[in-house]
């Protein structure tokens, strides 16, 4: 990667660092550095559970309980155990702690206007048009693209949720056991590979891999959550399951898909795939697509 691309991704880590003042052990003038001020906003109003807190701040076991526990000692957070699984630890606001987070978001609203109120009404637009597209292409950057077994509770959880939208946009119904499938036994080693997409440790996409030897592949139940479209995930996962294909020794990969799937039908075309007469019998798929891998 180029040098110069390097320089700046570094001068502009140092610019907000220092603008937002996350050097400051006492972050917006309260009695806190930046690290713990941030676990009081993701803990929330209604309490976090501390696994999600670590995906989500992207900290390890060891620092994040000690900014748990320091934040106890101030009488701002409590953790205890989860009603439903005692084996599950969630983090709650006290009421200091939610007076605390008030107090943060004020001076967070100051500080914010401090960064606007000199620009001009061009350069504001500017910036705020700047800030949106890199919160989305550090969104973009954060996600994980990981096999797991067909059967994990992720994988599950992204195959109903493909499930259930296919349903919600077709009036035909999708039945996921009739027509091509994508059973655990035909996308588990050696057969294939199941993939899942995370956002900070939440599962928000999918796709697997049907392997056919002496055959195209197939690829199967290519899906992303609603939130987290726009971020060209879906052309990410796309070339993660061609490349998985071709490394697995398939020149020619195959793809169906529903003519309602308006999204799937512009990826595909966009990546190279072409348009071919139909190589199954699924009885929702309206346009059948191939592709050479090598």
């Amino acid at each position: 990667m180029p040098e110069a691309m390097l320089e700046q991704v570094r001068r502009f880590n140092r610019t907000v660092t220092e603008r937002v003042g996350a050097l400051n052990d006492h972050f917006l003038g309260r009695d806190r550095p930046l690290g713990e001020a941030r676990v009081l906003w993701e803990i929330g109003l209604d309490g976090c559970e501390v696994r999600l807190l670590r995906s989500r701040l992207g900290l390890d076991s060891g620092y994040l309980g000690r900014l748990l526990r320091s934040l106890d000692a101030d009488g701002l957070v409590e953790v205890t155990a989860s009603g439903s699984d005692r084996r599950t630890r969630v983090a709650r606001l006290t009421a200091a702690g939610r007076a605390e987070r008030a107090a943060l978001d004020e001076r967070s609203d100051d500080l914010a206007r401090s960064l606007l109120a000199p620009l001009s009404s061009q350069q504001r637009q500017r910036l705020l048009a700047a800030m949106r597209e890199v919160e989305r292409l550090l969104t973009a950057a954060s996600v994980e693209i990981t096999p797991v077994d067909p059967e994990h509770p992720d994988a599950r959880h992204c195959l109903a949720e493909y499930v259930a939208e296919l349903n919600r946009r077709s009036e035909r119904g999708f039945d996921p056991s009739v027509g091509a499938t994508a059973l655990p036994h035909e996308v588990r080693p050696p057969a294939g590979r199941f993939f899942v997409a995370y956002l900070h440790g939440e599962a928000i996409g999918c796709g697997a891999i049907k392997l056919h030897p002496g055959a195209p592949s197939e690829i199967k139940r290519m899906w992303i959550a609603p939130a987290a479209r726009g971020l060209g995930l879906g052309r990410r996962l796309l070339e993660e399951l061609e490349a998985y294909a071709l490394a697995s020794g398939s020149p020619v990969a195959r793809i169906e898909t529903s003519a309602v799937l308006t999204e799937a039908l512009a990826l595909y075309r966009s990546a190279g795939w072409v348009e071919v007469p139909a190589f199954n019998d699924e009885p929702f798929a309206d346009h059948w697509f191939e592709k050479a891998l090598a």
